[in-house]
């Protein structure tokens, strides 16, 4: 089980990529959570959204580096979490280089549609914020060599009627078909 583990296990390489690079080839993944008692669960990645930096008025790091999106100016495949309505972790994987904020927010697994169920069936919470995938023994994303090329449909990105027209309908939503 853990040779299996620490080969196919993404290292900081693969998130260290352009967001739009990294979002669409996280589909198919299998995102590993390991829970206190010791047990995995494993789900495949299917529907994910790229936020890409200063620059986009959708993502949190458009207003510059706070407390809240430090991790964001880190070094790809950190864990980005925060929460919404007081009551829902939302899982995130920064990408890119180190001071270019741009991350994934995972959406959706095949058996879970969701980010807000996502995070709860996961068991999320802020300590995970900042958590490095390639040295976590809670959280990492692995590569299936099974499930071969992904076919994925693009869309607009959704919930962010807050940002200006021109980044509400970049399709920077990936699914898969």
């Amino acid at each position: 089980m853990m040779a299996k583990q620490l080969i196919n296990r993404l290292g900081q390489s693969f998130f260290s990529r352009d967001v739009l690079v990294v979002a669409p080839d996280l589909l198919g993944k299998v995102l590993v959570r390991q829970f206190d008692d010791k047990s995995l669960v494993r789900y495949v990645i299917s529907e994910v959204e790229a936020y890409r930096g200063e620059e986009d008025a959708a993502c949190h790091a458009h207003k510059g580096r706070t407390e809240r999106t430090e991790v964001m100016y880190h070094e790809g495949g950190h864990v980005y979490v925060y929460l919404i309505y007081g009551m829902y972790w939302l899982l995130n994987f920064v990408t890119g280089e180190k001071n270019d904020p741009q991350a994934v927010l995972i959406r959706g697994v095949k058996e879970v549609e969701g980010p807000g169920r996502l995070g709860r069936a996961l068991e999320l919470d802020k300590s995970f914020y900042g958590e490095l995938l390639s040295d976590s023994e809670r959280i990492w994303v692995e590569d299936d060599p099974l499930y071969g090329k992904v076919v994925y449909d693009t869309t607009p990105r959704i919930g962010i009627d807050y940002a200006p027209e021109k980044w509400r309908y970049q399709k920077w939503r990936f699914v898969l078909s």
